[in-house]
C-alpha cells in the first residue's frame, strides 16, 4: 500500500548525528504554524529493519527498509549525517535512494557527511549546494560541483536541500520552504526565533 504524500522519510542508520534533523522532524509533524491544518507523517528508513543507535546513543528502529522505499510513497528523504558517511561505502544505498528520488522529480535533504555522500554520488555536479566548506566536498572522489557551491548557511538547489553539521535551523527552514509548509511571514518568524532567539518572531508565530 502506497503511504500519503504528506509521508517524509528520514534515513536512520548507525552514529547518525540526531540532533541535525530534530527542528525539522518535529516542526513537520505537529503540523504548526502549517499553511493546511495536520501534519507530516515522520517514518524512519534504514538498511535493513533491524535496530541503530545515533551518535547520541538513542537506539532506533526503523520502520522500513530502504530498498522497500519508493519516491512515489514520499514528499521528501531526508538524510542527517553520520560518522559513516565518512568511513566507508556502508551508506552509499542512501546516496543511489536519494538519485531515485531527484530522478523522480521528489525532493531530498542532507545535511553535514550525508553531502559529502551525494557529492560522491554526482548528485552536486549541477545543483546549488552548500556545506560545512567548499575543501570537504573537494576532497570527496568524483566531486565536480566546486562551481555550484554557495557559502550560505543552507541552500536549496532546485529539489535539492543541503547544510553544513552547524546549521540544523536554517536546514529545516529550507526544508519547510521547499515543501511549501507555512507562507513566507511565518517561516521568517520561525527561523529568526529559533536561530537568533528573536522575541518578535513569536508574536507573529502566536497570531499565525
Amino acid at each position: 500500500m502506497s503511504t500519503s504524500k504528506k509521508t517524509v522519510h528520514v534515513g536512520v542508520y548507525d552514529t547518525m548525528a540526531d540532533w541535525e534533523v530534530g527542528h525539522a522532524t518535529a516542526h513537520l509533524r505537529s503540523g504548526r504554524f502549517h499553511r493546511e491544518p495536520g501534519g507530516y507523517e515522520i517514518v524512519t528508513v534504514g538498511l535493513t529493519t533491524e535496530p541503530v543507535t545515533s551518535m547520541g546513543g538513542l537506539r532506533v528502529t526503523p520502520a522500513r527498509a530502504l530498498d522497500r522505499l519508493s519516491p512515489q510513497d514520499s514528499a521528501m528523504l531526508i538524510l542527517p549525517g553520520a560518522d559513516l558517511w565518512d568511513a566507508g561505502d556502508d551508506l552509499a544505498p542512501f546516496a543511489r535512494k536519494a538519485r531515485e528520488f531527484l530522478d523522480e522529480g521528489v525532493p531530498v535533504a542532507a545535511i553535514c557527511g550525508a553531502v559529502a555522500g551525494l557529492a560522491r554520488e554526482g548528485l552536486l555536479d549541477e545543483r546549488a549546494h552548500t556545506s560545512a566548506v567548499v575543501h570537504y566536498l573537494a576532497a570527496q572522489e568524483g566531486y565536480a560541483g566546486a562551481g555550484h557551491y554557495l557559502d550560505q548557511d543552507a541552500v536549496t538547489g532546485g529539489d535539492l536541500v543541503t547544510a553544513g553539521p552547524t546549521e540544523p535551523v536554517a536546514f529545516a527552514r529550507e526544508i519547510f520552504r521547499r515543501l511549501d509548509v507555512c507562507t513566507p511571514e511565518v517561516l521568517d518568524a520561525w527561523h529568526r526565533l529559533f536561530a537568533r532567539s528573536d522575541g518578535s518572531g513569536y508574536e507573529v508565530l502566536m497570531s499565525a
